[in-house]
């Protein structure tokens, strides 16, 4: 199997997950956060939904630097723009896998941010690091808000505490 293939399996396997998640994102009040030292609840859902566009950077540059690209400020007024957001990323993460072939998955692919950081990452490792652990990361953070929003929960391996 192509490592392509493989990733774009883990990807949509995860997306389905991760979209029962961002589902139940409430916009009542979009500017809840647990500490102040957390994302609000809008940023963090769109930071999840924004998340495959990291697969799209890796597959298509060879560097990526904070101080020149920037961090992403956007913030989803609903649900639908929020799902919009997800569906698009992770519709041009698919495609952009499947434009690479085995090859491309070995070269090095360079994050920083200016002279600050530095880390030099094999393509298909940085892939799933910045791509899907990221994910799972912010997915499982994002449940947390839900949690303690009383929001049921949808399980993701298996059923949560709200699913029988």
């Amino acid at each position: 199997m192509a490592n392509k293939d493989a990733l774009i399996g883990e990807l949509k396997y995860e997306s389905g997950l991760t979209r029962k998640m961002i589902e139940r994102v409430p916009f009542d009040n979009p500017g809840w956060q647990p500490h102040e030292k957390s994302f609000t609840l809008a940023r963090l859902a769109t930071h999840v939904a924004e998340i495959p566009h990291w697969i799209s950077r890796i597959a298509t540059m060879d560097d990526w630097d904070f101080a020149v690209w920037g961090f992403s400020k956007q913030i989803a007024q609903s649900r639908e723009e929020l799902l919009d957001i997800f569906e698009s990323k992770l519709n041009k993460a698919i495609a952009d896998l499947q434009a690479l072939n085995d090859e491309d998955f070995e070269k090095t692919w360079v994050v920083s941010n200016g002279s600050l950081m530095r880390r030099e990452l094999v393509k298909k490792v940085a892939i799933r690091g910045w791509g899907f652990s990221h994910l799972i990361h912010h997915r499982g953070q994002l449940s947390v808000y839900l949690r303690l929003l009383d929001v049921a929960v949808p399980g993701m391996y298996g059923p949560s505490a709200d699913e029988k």
